[in-house]
């Protein structure tokens, strides 16, 4: 299934898309919430329940006359409440390089174990315009992502069981404002005001079903699942970032497994991939520069379009405008 959540009347509204059209909740079934949090905190069976009324509501003649096309509703982010949102570092290539453009080593630590932090679950947004803070230009920067929602409760889960705690994916954006973030950072504590103004997922959460096909081994060393789907970034239709989510080197079973030690984990709580290999313009300057002395490096300016692709969970378009300081 892919769910959306979209405006109706003002109010978030859980949605579904078929054949490219999105047909609310309350028109497929009236067993079936109107809140795509809601909806997710039903678990497998609420899951179950969605795809028999969409089932049942396709042997309907004519119903694509009943859908909304994209160009008449305002998106959101699929899930635009969670109750928290925590973003991992999972892809060994990004890390190694971006330290390399440093001229620091490979942290022997990246391999031990999953890392993560909290971003803030309050700023989230879906396609569309975001607005940031003339100091978050200061280096404003993408990052390409993939993001998994929990499908019910957990504590202490264990790899070989953590897949079944994945709803879906989504594509995520997970912007960063690389001077604040350099700043703070230099604490020792943080990201946070680098990270906490804006993270932006979509178009839709995809079911993990519609996955299958994509599947492919993990990493030497790793278990869980692990999907080939092909990752894109566009600045203003300029390709900038490609790469696969098969080259997570920890997969979200193992960064499920770490995130819950201790902890428990709730329906529509959002993990992060964290950014693939090249998915940013702080890791492809940092190697233009090595690589070229003259290199001129670039950032996100205002009115700025982001593009991101992957396969399988559709395109997310985000135009970034500049939000002005009251005096």
């Amino acid at each position: 299934m892919k769910i959306v959540t979209y405006l109706e009347n003002g109010n978030e509204q859980l949605g579904f898309i078929i054949e490219n059209q999105v047909f609310p909740s309350h028109m497929l079934s009236d067993q079936l919430p109107n809140s795509s949090l809601e909806l997710i905190k039903l678990g497998q069976e609420g899951l179950s329940l969605a795809e028999n009324a969409i089932q049942n509501f396709i042997k309907i003649e004519d119903f694509q006359n009943e859908g909304l096309s994209f160009s008449e509703i305002t998106l959101c982010a699929p899930i635009p409440n969670p109750p928290s949102f925590r973003d991992a570092y999972a892809f060994r290539q990004h890390v190694e390089t971006s330290r390399l453009n440093r001229g620091l080593e490979m942290i022997p630590e990246f391999d031990e174990f999953p890392v993560f932090y909290f971003s803030n679950h309050q700023a989230i947004h879906g396609p569309g315009p975001v607005y940031c803070m003339p100091k978050h230009f200061d280096k404003l920067d993408f990052e390409l992502e993939v993001a998994i929602v929990i499908l019910k409760e957990g504590r202490n889960i264990k790899v070989a069981e953590a897949d079944q705690y994945i709803a879906g994916l989504m594509i995520l954006n997970d912007l960063s404002a690389r001077h604040l973030q350099m700043q703070e950072m230099k604490l020792n504590l943080g990201p946070a005001k680098g990270k906490d103004f804006a993270s932006m997922f979509g178009p839709y959460l995809l079911t993990l079903d519609e996955l299958e096909s994509y599947k492919t081994k993990p990493l030497e060393g790793h278990s869980g699942n692990a999907y080939d789907l092909q990752m894109r970034c566009w600045v203003n239709d300029k390709l900038c970032s490609e790469g696969t989510l098969a080259s997570m080197n920890w997969t979200f079973a193992e960064i499920i497994e770490r995130v819950s030690y201790g902890v428990t984990l709730y329906p529509g709580d959002i993990i992060g991939s964290g950014t693939v290999g090249t998915g940013c313009l702080l890791e492809i300057n940092g190697t233009g520069k090595r690589k070229d002395p003259n290199y001129q490096e670039f950032w996100i300016q205002p009115k700025d379009k982001i593009s991101m692709e992957v396969t399988g969970l559709g395109k997310l378009e985000n135009y970034i405008y500049k939000e002005e300081e009251s005096e």
